[in-house]
């Protein structure tokens, strides 16, 4: 057992932890290496060291975030599949962890929108969307297809009025402080609005099956590391709610992570995860071990928690 004042627990503020393994990244070979510690007493699983935000920015962009680049086969490919009819019917069957099959109305805000792919998706389905962005580059893109976008980080955004839906799909896990950006959330939102969340599940079987390979460490992006245990604490200290909570493993992660496993190599980007064929393919056959894939998500392993919370004290 490890006691370092500098890696004190966000969700019980504790300094006891035990370190799991080390880490490289394995999607774009970005060099250095990295540590999972587990906290002694709550259990939610950290990255460390975390990068200082000028550093964690220049990844981002050199990296992760969209930079106006021309569209390759895979983003041509992707694209189409999203317009089509063809995709919500997958989502039906594979699992949404993005919202793209919710339907209704109102004020609704997508964090991290990246160039507004799923703002488009909330709007056809009824939404009135915003999208919060910190890529100067992504949030134009997106403001020249209509929507209103904030450059901003959440702390500093002032909204007209409040939202009747806030959007963390696969965020919450990248915050620095994710009880800070929940309660941001809290106060963006209106009395009776949701927030719907979806991130990795620490407790996943595919993390046990896969080990270093496994998709959803993703550092060093992934900053925390949920279980449903943690996460429901999280929600509850940020004055949150949980209505529903389900588990869903969605082929494009299980994808991922098999070709992570046969072709990432230190220090080398894993192009594989690009091939639309190589891709496409291991979806559709990942799709004939659903009876394991629903297995695990009816007894809480599935790969990606999807919960719905609301405010439980605002006036």
């Amino acid at each position: 057992m490890i006691q370092d004042k500098r890696a004190n627990c966000i969700l019980c503020g504790h300094t006891k932890y035990k370190r799991l393994r080390d880490f490289t990244d394995i999607r774009f070979g970005i060099l250095g290496e990295y540590s999972i510690i587990k906290c002694h007493y709550c259990g939610l699983l950290q990255t460390i060291p975390i990068p200082d935000p000028d550093d964690l920015k220049e990844l981002y962009e050199k990296y992760y975030n969209f930079r106006g680049e021309k569209e390759t086969t895979y983003v041509r490919f992707r694209n189409f599949f999203l317009d089509s009819f063809a995709y919500r019917i997958w989502l039906n069957i594979d699992g949404d962890v993005s919202f793209y099959l919710r339907k209704g109305k109102g004020r609704l805000l997508d964090v991290g929108c990246n160039e507004g792919r799923g703002m488009s998706i909330y709007h056809r389905n009824g939404f009135d969307p915003e999208g919060l962005e910190l890529n100067k580059r992504a949030a134009q893109y997106a403001r020249k297809a209509g929507f209103n976008v904030h450059i901003q980080t959440f702390g500093e955004l002032k909204a007209e009025k409040p939202f009747d839906i806030v959007v963390l799909s696969n965020v919450l896990e990248h915050a620095s402080d994710p009880y800070k950006m929940l309660k941001n959330v809290h106060r963006a939102l209106n009395s009776d609005g949701h927030v719907w969340i979806s991130c990795p599940n620490s407790q996943s079987w595919l993390r046990r099956l896969f080990g270093r390979s496994w998709i959803n460490w993703h550092v060093p992006f992934h900053l925390f590391h949920f279980s449903k245990k943690t996460l429901s604490q999280l929600l509850e200290r940020s004055g949150f709610e949980i209505k529903k909570l389900k588990f869903v493993t969605p082929s494009h992660w299980l994808t991922q992570s098999i070709i992570v496993a046969i072709f990432a190599k230190p220090g080398q980007k894993t192009r594989q995860l690009c091939n639309p064929i190589l891709v496409a393919f291991l979806m559709i056959l990942c799709r004939f071990f659903f009876p394991l894939l629903w297995f695990g998500n009816m007894t809480g392993y599935g790969d990606c928690l999807v919960v719905e919370a609301v405010p439980k004290d605002k006036p």
